[in-house]
């Protein structure tokens, strides 16, 4: 999955299924949807379990989706046997709220150094109204 020629959809996004597999992403919800060799989508139930206590999408539910995007998608630009990946940084800024339905969150890389990667993930709804935007940085690490 290192290089772009090697890139296969289909592996990497069951890969994802197999690896989210008792983690935060399934509690959530979240499943991988699409994949290329510069981004990943992931989509998120909104319903109770997501709320906050006035009855809208919490901030945070949508900050967990932008970093399982970041950092899922950095794990596509590693050769997993030799290195992890951290989130060292996230910020996001939240336009709109959401009640119900889903939201579709996509990773898009902005930068890829050797250690470092940024991303840009835009969250939506249903009709691609933009929800937030959040940026996350992850540093690659060797394994020990």
């Amino acid at each position: 999955m290192k290089r772009n020629r090697d890139f296969n959809k289909e592996e990497v996004l069951a890969m994802y299924a197999k690896i989210c597999k008792n983690t935060l992403m399934e509690t959530l919800n979240i499943e991988y949807i699409d994949a290329g060799p510069d981004f990943l989508v992931a989509t998120m139930p909104v319903n109770e379990r997501v709320h906050q206590p006035a009855g809208l999408l919490h901030g945070g539910a949508m900050v967990a989706l932008a970093e399982s995007l970041g950092s899922g998608a950095s794990i596509m630009l590693i050769d997993p046997k030799k290195q992890e990946v951290r989130g060292i940084e996230i910020s996001a800024n939240h336009v709109r709220s959401k009640r119900a339905g889903y939201v579709t969150g996509t990773a898009r890389l902005v930068h890829r150094g050797r250690t470092l990667h940024l991303w840009e993930i835009r969250i939506t709804d249903e009709n691609n109204v933009l929800l937030s935007v959040c940026k996350i940085t992850n540093i690659v690490i060797d394994k020990k």
